[in-house]
């Protein structure tokens, strides 16, 4: 496209010249002719068309009075060789140019030396330009690319951590109640004596059943119990609903102990959830406060909600913003992945999380559904 918008300039050109009484000659018209053909044909092949070119300046600036069809012709092939071909090209296409102008005979040196720099020089500088900025933008777009590669890979990263974690929870918190179950069937056959054979039979067959789940459930988890990713607060990976409360509160007071004023509102309600969501209810106002007390600061006044209607457990917790100072993106810098596994812990349990700004602090809010019976 770009050599067809040249040589409909040069054919403009040499209409011009004729509509001034300056008709061109045959010659003149021949050699333009042949480098517009020249120019269609070698664009796809740079360096064969500035070969070409160059020859035809050569002819034109020993037979013609006006060579400028030519010239343009010859700087346009070197620019083109200049953005697209190789560094060793350009300079040997610079070179041939130079070297036709040099010894081309036409018009006094200073002519000469002026047509060299508008011919030669001026490709050469600009082609490099528009090279260079391509590769600028090409390596800024890698760049940009790259990036997003890196951060789609730390999310997954993180709601794989953060899946491994709900994992090892739920095998506590489901191991927990098969072992309680498994244990009291064995003190029932013990403590009722003269079962009938077959009640004897569905208690032992429900014992081995338990066991058997039990030595499953710690194969299956064996290779999610990596001791450098276990938390520090591993030892609540299991608790019993009833001490969710008391839980929650220990929760508040290390948030008190940082600095924030908080101000709870828990059900009692809460004490009667299932395990899975009370601990989801546990780790999310754990997340929730640390990220309060980290990206707002001592002096946050924090408000936390549990509520339970319905089966369904309603969860939030607000700031004020602090000092006013907060920031929180919703992939946080540096590394952390808070909002992405409170995220991915909701929606294990089929809710969905509710983050974002609210007045001059932030909120998040999430609606635990009742679990399907």
């Amino acid at each position: 496209m770009r050599w067809v918008l040249v040589d409909l300039a040069g054919v403009g050109f040499l209409v011009y010249s004729v509509q001034a009484h300056r008709s061109p000659g045959a010659d003149q018209w021949v050699l333009a002719v042949v480098a517009f053909a020249a120019a269609l044909v070698l664009r796809n092949r740079p360096t064969a068309n500035l070969a070409a070119q160059a020859a035809l300046l050569a002819v034109a600036m020993g037979l013609l009075d006006d060579p400028t069809i030519n010239q343009v012709g010859a700087g346009w092939a070197l620019l083109e060789v200049t953005i697209w071909a190789k560094p060793v090209v350009r300079w040997w296409g610079a070179g041939l140019l130079s070297v036709v102008y040099v010894a081309g005979g036409y018009g006094s040196l200073f002519v000469r030396v002026f047509g060299l720099m508008v011919a030669v020089v001026v490709p050469l500088l600009l082609g490099m330009v528009v090279r260079i900025s391509a590769e600028l933008a090409r390596e800024a777009s890698e760049r940009v690319a790259e990036g997003h590669r890196r951060r789609e890979s730390e999310l997954r990263a993180a709601r794989a951590d953060e899946r491994t974690a709900i994992a090892r929870e739920l095998h506590d918190v489901v191991a927990h109640h098969v072992a309680s179950m498994v244990l009291r069937v064995g003190v029932a056959r013990h403590v009722l004596p003269g079962l009938d054979p077959q009640v004897s039979d569905v208690f032992d067959d429900v014992h081995g059943t338990g066991t058997t789940a039990l030595a499953d459930l710690r194969r299956l988890v064996a290779v999610l119990r990596d001791p450098d990713g276990v938390r520090g607060d591993a030892a609540l990976t299991a608790i019993e609903p009833a001490a969710l409360p008391a839980a929650l509160d220990g929760a508040v007071e290390t948030a008190r102990r940082s600095g924030l004023v908080v101000d709870a509102e828990i059900s009692p309600a809460a004490g009667a959830l299932d395990a899975v969501r009370g601990l989801a209810v546990l780790r999310l106002t754990q997340e929730a406060l640390t990220n309060v007390a980290k990206h707002a600061g001592p002096g946050t006044h924090v408000r936390l909600v549990v509520a339970v209607g319905d089966g369904d457990v309603t969860w939030e917790v607000r700031d004020d913003g602090g000092r006013g100072t907060r920031a929180v993106p919703p992939v946080p810098s540096g590394g952390g992945h808070g909002l992405t596994g409170m995220r991915e812990r909701v929606s294990v349990l089929g809710g969905e999380l509710e983050a974002g700004p609210v007045d001059a602090g932030w909120r998040v809010r999430t609606i635990l559904p009742k679990v399907a019976t």
